[in-house]
């Protein structure tokens, strides 16, 4: 019999990610990090001119810290306790938007953690892979969770029947970063595990 389905993001939903990548940048390469609002793109500068870096300087840097430096990664607050209390409800998938070789180290990772589950990597709007996954599973329910107003667009548009919480798990990022919910495309924007897992429990 078809179990309910949880998809989760893995950046700033159940791991850190922008406080370890601005750190590693400011302690080891030419650069600096100050994220201010949600303009990434303005973010890394050169440390003697000040000027941002091209964007295919960031993705040469962000495919570096994902090479090497995803240790530095720390859980969000209460993420493990609470994926894994929807485990006994529900099946967990990761759909995260790394490279494809980059998956198996993902995987090694949450696993590390606590978080023991199966990993999709995809690049680009979600809402494809999310259909390819619902079509693998053929859930009795499904929902998704990701910290990005785009991707919950991207679902909506493909895969409008499943719910969507939108959560963005780190403090300095979340105030600033567009709302997947006032968009009208998230059923909910909850930014704690704490308040989330009731809500999502709920939904199963």
């Amino acid at each position: 019999m078809a179990r309910p389905l949880i998809i989760s993001d893995c950046d700033e939903v159940l791991l850190h990610m922008i406080v370890p990548f601005g750190q590693w940048l400011d302690e080891t390469q030419p650069v600096s990090f100050k994220l201010i609002g949600n303009d990434f793109s303005h973010a890394i500068r050169d440390k003697k001119s000040g000027e941002p870096v091209e964007p295919a300087e960031i993705w040469r840097l962000l495919n570096l810290f994902f090479d090497g430096e995803m240790h530095r990664q720390t859980p969000i607050a209460g993420a493990v306790g609470a994926i894994n209390q929807l485990a006994a409800q529900a099946d967990v998938v990761i759909l995260t938007n790394l490279a494809d070789r980059h998956n198996e180290a993902r995987r090694r990772q949450l696993a590390e953690h606590g978080i023991d589950f199966p990993v999709f990597t995809n690049q680009g709007p979600k809402g494809p892979a999310l259909q390819a996954i619902i079509d693998r599973y053929r859930p009795s329910k499904a929902v998704f969770i990701d910290d990005l107003a785009q991707h919950h667009g991207s679902a909506a548009e493909h895969v409008p029947h499943i719910d969507r919480l939108h959560l963005c798990g780190e403090p300095s990022l979340a105030p600033h970063i567009n709302c997947g919910f006032e968009a009208g495309h998230a059923h909910a924007r909850i930014d704690t595990w704490e308040h989330a897992l009731p809500w999502l429990l709920s939904r199963l």
